[in-house]
């Protein structure tokens, strides 16, 4: 029953994550096309609120689990990365390079990061003893 519940916890965080990015994302493109912001002008806020929106993902998993945060967090990070990695793949063909490897390597350690806070301001565990 534990790892359903830790991997319902998963699926909470991954699901956040995902709505959060189709919302910046339809948010920002409609800025791009309708004003005269470049990409180059906006792609570090992008990357910025990317690393919030791991974090968002996180604390939601961790918050749901209620123990084992980090691992929470991290699972729900590296779940993001490989979907994110097998739309590239199976779709352009392309591996990640370098630079999106260590942005996905930031995006799992704040989810982890993000899954701690979320067990510590849910309450965490609590012995039954």
């Amino acid at each position: 029953m534990e790892s359903k519940r830790l991997g319902l916890a998963i699926m909470y965080g991954l699901i956040t994550v995902f709505m959060l990015a189709i919302v910046i994302s339809l948010i920002f493109s409609l800025l791009l096309r309708f004003t005269s912001l470049q990409e180059t002008s906006v792609a570090w806020i992008i990357v910025t609120l990317s690393f919030i929106t791991l974090f968002i993902g996180g604390f939601i998993s961790g918050g749901r689990g209620k123990e084992k945060g980090w691992l929470l967090g991290g699972a729900t990070g590296g779940a993001y990365t490989l979907v994110i990695f097998l739309f590239q793949y199976l779709g352009n063909d392309s591996l990640f390079t370098m630079q999106q490897m260590l942005f996905h390597l930031g995006f799992i350690g704040i989810a982890a990061l993000g899954g701690i806070f979320g067990v510590n301001v849910s309450g965490g565990y609590t012995s039954k003893a």
